[in-house]
Order: structure tokens, then C-alpha cells, then sequence
């Protein structure tokens, strides 16, 4: 029972390697929010706009508490605080 007990960390550190060979996934695209191409809103009023209705979109105005989390397909719409645009970003 002791010699088994004793075999039992290199047997995971033989395993180790295989768990550490798998392919890590790509950094997503720069752009994958799309973000460019909605860079003609900036300056305008957001209540001035039209936006797809599927669009994977969130507005951050002044003082918004906001998540952490980056979702690369996400665009962030940053208004100021009479609701013009000033920025576009993913995540």
C-alpha cells in the first residue's frame, strides 16, 4: 500500500504533459465586434442613431458600473454625458 502510495505522484506527473500539449485557442480578431465599421456614429446623439436589433451591444455612459468580463464579439458604445458618442470599442 506505501509503494503504491509513493508511485501515485509520478503517475500524475506523467499524465501532466499530455494535459499541457493541448492547443491553446487564437487571440479572437482585433475587430471582432464589428466596431470599424460603426465608426461613423462617433459625435453623433445615440438617440439620434439606428442600431441592428441582433447587435451584441452595450452603452457605458459616464459613472456605469460595468462587468470585467471581454466579450471580443461585443461593442462597447461609450457616451458622454449628453448621450454622444465618443467611443467604440470591443469586448
Amino acid at each position: 500500500m506505501r509503494r503504491a502510495l509513493a508511485l501515485a505522484p509520478i503517475a500524475l506527473v506523467a499524465f501532466l504533459p499530455a494535459c499541457m500539449a493541448q492547443e491553446q485557442p487564437a487571440d479572437p480578431p482585433e475587430d471582432a465586434c464589428g466596431a470599424s465599421g460603426y465608426s461613423d456614429l462617433i459625435g453623433k446623439n445615440l438617440a439620434a442613431v439606428t442600431l441592428p436589433t441582433d447587435l451584441n451591444a452595450r452603452v457605458i455612459k459616464p459613472g456605469d458600473m460595468v462587468t470585467q468580463d471581454f466579450v471580443p464579439e461585443r461593442l462597447n458604445i461609450e457616451t458622454n454625458e449628453l448621450g454622444v458618442i465618443e467611443n467604440l470599442r470591443c469586448g
